[in-house]
């Protein structure tokens, strides 16, 4: 795990469970982070957004009395948003395909499942860090583009016909 200096990065972590935490903030100091702040529920996140200014929030859905995609939501859509383009990571035991869909929509820039290893931590952070799609803003949305590229030619039965 390395090729990439993440000591200067700031993390925000919100999540109501002191060991999810822990376990994140001892993979994060393992990968050279040091600057760490914790909440434990979204209302403390945000008003930490507003003080430490995170370079990436890692977010948990679950997290009365607020869940972490309204938290998203604010963050992307709030007016008094202190960093509506910051990485998000939403680490979450909810991995259906309409959870995913819904931390998608609600702007998340990627999704992490759990249980949490330091390898998938890892890799979702690099692929933060290379992220280079843009911002998209309409009225129900701001955040990453969620179309990603597809390489290649699709030859399947649902492919959309281009006029020619």
């Amino acid at each position: 795990m390395s090729g990439y200096n993440f000591q200067n990065l700031r993390v925000l972590i919100c999540d109501d469970s002191r060991q999810i935490r822990s376990l994140l903030k001892t993979f994060l100091n393992g990968f050279g982070i040091k600057t760490i702040e914790e909440a434990v529920d979204t209302n403390q996140a945000f008003s930490a957004m507003q003080q430490f200014d995170p370079d990436l929030v890692i977010t948990d859905w679950n997290m009365p009395p607020t869940s972490g995609l309204e938290f998203i939501e604010r963050v992307r859509m709030g007016g008094d948003s202190p960093n509506p383009y910051v990485p998000i990571i939403m680490l979450t035991g909810y991995t259906e395909l309409h959870r995913v869909k819904q931390a998608r929509d609600a702007g998340i820039s990627a999704f992490l499942a759990k249980p949490l290893s330091a390898q998938s931590l890892y890799k979702r952070l690099v692929a933060v860090v290379d992220d280079n799609r843009p911002f998209i803003r309409n009225s129900k949305y701001f955040g990453p583009d969620r179309r990603t590229a597809r390489g290649g030619e699709f030859m399947g039965g649902e492919r959309r016909n281009r006029p020619s």
